[in-house]
Formats: C-alpha cells, structure tokens, sequence
C-alpha cells in the first residue's frame, strides 16, 4: 500500500488550520488584510470565518442586551421557552435571539448577525483574490443548535464560490441502490470541522480548509450562497414550537398559515378530524376537492383549528346564529 510522505495511508486527506494571531478586529479592518500574513493560501483552499469578526468588521456592534436588539432582527418567533426565545432571522435562518451575541464584545455591547452574510462572503472572496492572486471559497459561520439533540455545532451562514449542497439524488451508491434526497450540506459541514480547530475561546476566527478543492468554484462563480441551504416557509415540518403551532392553529390568523405548508390531502384532514373527535364527527369528500364535516356546534371550533393546521378552510363563513354543521372546507388558497 502506497503511503502519503507523512507516513498515514493513502486516500482522501481534508486538513483544517486554524491560526493565531489575529488582533481584536474593529470597524472598517480588512478582513483578508488580517488574514493574509498568517497563512498561504492556495487555489482551491476554503476559508472559514466567524460571523462575529465578519459583524465586527462591518460595524454590527449594538450597545444594549440581546433582548433590546432582538425585534429588529426577528421575522417572526418560532418557539419560546423561559428565557431562551427561538426565532426566524430577515435572513431565514432559524436561531436562538436571531443570532445576537454578548460574548467576545465590549461590556453592554452586542454583535448583530451580517446584514447579508453571502455578500459578505463574496467580499472576502474577492478581496483575497485581489491580494493573493489565489481562488478560494469562502464560508461564514455561525453557531446554531438542533431540534431533537443537545449541545450546539458551527453551521454556514454566508458562502461564496463554494459548492453548499453536493446532490447525490438520481445517482447509486456501490451496491446498486439508487440515491433518491441524499445531499450532503457540505458547506455546514466544512463549517463544523473548522470550528474544531478554532475553538470557543481560542481567539481564532478564521479557519483553512485544505483537500475539497472540487468543492470550490471557478473565479467569477460565486455560487448560490448559503442562503440555498435556507427552507422557504412551509417546507420546513418545525416551522413552529409545539405550543405555539398549538396557539396560531386555534387563533387561524392566515397571516400565520405560511409555516404550516401547502395544503394536505383531504384524507389526512378526514382522518385528524376522526382521531380527534372520534365518533361525534363524520368527515367524507363532497364530490369535488372540498371535504364536509358533520358535527354538533361545539366542534366546530375544532374543527376550524384542525383545518387551519392541514392548510384548509370554510369554504364559507357561516351566517348570523349557524354554528352546526355540515361545514364543508377546501384547500386555503396560497
């Protein structure tokens, strides 16, 4: 077996350097001026980058606490408990106090996320080939924790030149089977190794990722961003917390109808309206696309919420004094 000149075996290497020596950055520095002088970039090389410094460097730095901060930075809530308050950034990513951060800063200070992390991604991009004559991507990190798991990992927010999302869909694995959703968020992934080397208080913001040089596009090929890795509303199955997606389903705002995706089939609207009220309710189809539910007035209610909840609605609202049914429903319009 052929061996590398270190001695490890051959194959596919990925390495990652995380250098010191960066000062504390202010407004205005030059990111890849900072950069630059600790390490030799080479064509194809990744660079990784906080989100913090990237802020820091652009002038997102608020006084005042995350809670002063967070309306501006907030689309809309996602899910609160105690203090912890989850959200939906302007940029669509799903995060705890959209990002805002207290750590690593000036007492009475806060870091706001970049205004548009892509574009700052494409500026560092375009400025170490300016410098350096070298083609890299480029990829901005921040951290972020998961539903289902403890703990937190480094994921991307902003990207430039960089593959973000490998599509191995239509593709077989070595055994023949066909690949029908695998695709790799390479760009998170990259994000997640660079922050082992950089650590939470090492004082290493940037990061390079050597042996994915596939990965890194051609000069002028920005690529889509990290924002491709973002779901639209309704594609998401958690675009609520459980008890808040409890609240919005019972209010049946349509402002608020977006997060719980397109409309599902009337069966499965049939089905949740028996599993829930059982045998005081019939629900069949009504020869067209609609449904109609045959229920006493105080299940109506119920079953407005489920119908809110399965993207459905009165086909009418009912007038003065009706509250029995049948209510017929049909798929909310978009």
């Amino acid at each position: 077996m052929s061996a590398v000149p270190d001695g490890l075996p051959s194959g596919r290497r990925v390495s990652v350097l995380a250098p010191d020596g960066v000062p504390e950055v202010r407004p205005g520095d030059d990111l890849a001026a900072l950069l630059l002088p600790l390490v030799e970039l080479r064509d194809g090389d990744v660079v990784v980058v906080t989100s913090k410094v990237v802020s820091k460097s652009e002038g997102r730095v608020r006084r005042g606490t995350r809670e002063e901060a967070l309306p501006g930075e907030t689309a809309r809530v996602v899910a609160r408990r105690g203090p912890t308050t989850i959200v939906r950034t302007r940029h669509g990513l799903t995060m705890a106090a959209a990002g805002i951060d207290g750590s690593n800063v000036e007492a009475g200070t806060v870091v706001l996320l970049p205004e548009d992390p892509d574009a700052s991604a494409r500026r560092l991009r375009g400025a170490v080939r300016a410098e350096a004559g070298v083609n890299v991507g480029v990829v901005v990190t921040d951290t972020a924790g998961r539903a289902w798991r403890e703990g937190q990992t480094d994921l991307a927010v902003g990207a430039a030149g960089l593959v973000v999302l490998e599509d191995f869909a239509g593709r077989e694995d070595a055994h023949g089977n066909p690949l029908a959703v695998t695709a790799p968020a390479v760009a998170d992934e990259i994000a997640g190794m660079a922050e082992l080397a950089q650590g939470k208080l090492g004082g290493r913001p940037f990061a390079v990722v050597r042996g994915r040089a596939d990965l890194v596009l051609p000069v002028g090929d920005d690529g889509a961003g990290a924002r491709a890795l973002v779901r639209t509303e309704g594609a998401d199955l958690f675009g609520y917390g459980a008890r808040e997606a409890v609240l919005r389903a019972l209010r049946g705002d349509p402002a608020d109808r977006a997060p719980f995706g397109a409309a599902a089939p009337a069966d499965e609207l049939a089905d949740a309206v028996r599993t829930v009220l059982g045998p005081a309710a019939a629900a069949t189809t009504d020869g067209t696309d609609g449904l109609e539910v045959v229920c006493d007035a105080a299940a109506v209610p119920v079953v407005a919420a489920l119908a809110f909840a399965h993207g459905w609605e009165r086909s009418a609202q009912p007038g003065a004094g009706e509250s029995a049914g049948p209510v017929r429903l049909r798929p909310a319009s978009p």
